[in-house]
């Protein structure tokens, strides 16, 4: 049997890939440091499966990690941990250099040793859109320059970096992946469809940044997680891979479908009304992406349509209520990343 190494996988993309490698009949093994984002309810439908086993460790933690690859050897690792949210690298920057930078650094130490006695092994880096900044006209392409213009997405560039420095300076097998927004069951409500979500469902405003106007590439975490497996298969190491959808949404027309769809599932309360609210410093107008390589090169398209992933969605959470109640309600509620 073989294992597989997932890093982060209490938390949205990670415990999605979980469901589909398990589906694969792939032993997983989930190693997550438990934050605010992690979530045992994402877990819970595989918790006892004996394909599954969880493994709370920091990437920082060196000895930890290195025992863990000796123990179980792992086919490849999916490093998804990460700090996500560029409000909150607005407020606190430091967590993200400790996470999306260190972190990164200890995971390469360690397997680059690792390989030394495990050739069969390789490492798939899941990253971001957001490393190419602002386009305002076109997509990015794997060789466009990084212009990160948040702490969250500097730090991710910089994790980008190091790992295609040791795939160059070591030989190590490692692999990029830059995906767009990605919106599902199971994401934190930080984020902007899910926490329009559980206001909808709490009768409560729905907040957006600023005119509503910025532009986002959204993909149903479904087809990103089919898109990183297809990539464990058949992509080439030392390679970078866009993941996208080529499908933009303006914020205020996510919120409009999102009525849209909410109108058909519920009874929509009279406090459910956009509001615009001060915008996010820096605030990207725009992130796309060019995926024609994935495409071309490994056969891979996306599958599932903005409207139907939305109803997807939504489904989810009503379904899931009991999701809201394991986090932190301040987490969900709170507003942050607001410049002083």
């Amino acid at each position: 049997m073989k294992n597989i190494i997932v890093t982060g996988g209490l938390g949205f993309i990670g415990s999605n890939l979980i469901d589909l490698l398990i589906s694969k009949n792939y032993r997983v093994i989930n190693v997550d440091k438990v934050t605010y984002s992690s979530n045992f309810y994402n877990v819970k439908n595989f918790k006892k499966n004996k394909l599954y086993k969880f493994i709370k460790s920091d990437l920082n933690n060196k000895k930890k990690i290195s025992s863990i690859l000796k123990k179980y050897s792992p086919v490849c690792i999916f490093n998804i941990a990460a700090e996500t949210h560029v409000d909150r690298s607005i407020d606190s920057p430091k967590n993200f250099i400790l996470s999306n930078i260190l972190g990164v650094f200890n995971l390469l130490e360690s397997f680059r040793e690792h390989y030394k006695k495990n050739k069969r092994t390789k490492l798939i880096h899941v990253s971001t859109d957001e490393v190419y900044g602002d386009v305002i006209k076109g997509r990015s392409k794997e060789n466009d320059a990084y212009k990160p213009s948040s702490p969250y997405s500097a730090s991710k560039a910089s994790s980008d970096h190091l790992v295609y420095s040791y795939i160059r300076t070591y030989g190590i097998p490692g692999i990029i992946t830059n995906c767009s927004n990605n919106y599902g069951p199971k994401q934190h409500p930080e984020k902007l469809i899910p926490k329009l979500i559980y206001n909808i469902i709490n009768n409560k405003y729905l907040p957006i940044y600023g005119k509503g106007k910025n532009s986002r590439e959204w993909i149903y975490v479904g087809d990103h997680c089919d898109a990183l497996l297809k990539i464990f298969n058949k992509g080439k190491v030392g390679e970078f891979y866009n993941i996208g959808s080529n499908y933009n949404l303006d914020n205020l027309s996510v919120v409009k479908k999102l009525i849209n769809v909410s109108k058909k599932e519920i009874k929509i309360g009279s406090n459910v009304k956009i509001k615009f609210v001060k915008d996010r410093p820096g605030h990207d107008k725009r992130y796309a992406i060019n995926s024609s390589k994935i495409k071309n090169k490994i056969g891979w398209k996306p599958k599932i349509s903005f409207e139907v992933g939305l109803k997807k969605t939504f489904s989810w959470y009503l379904k899931n209520q009991q999701y809201f109640s394991k986090l932190n309600k301040k987490d969900i509620t709170k507003r942050i990343g607001v410049k002083k």
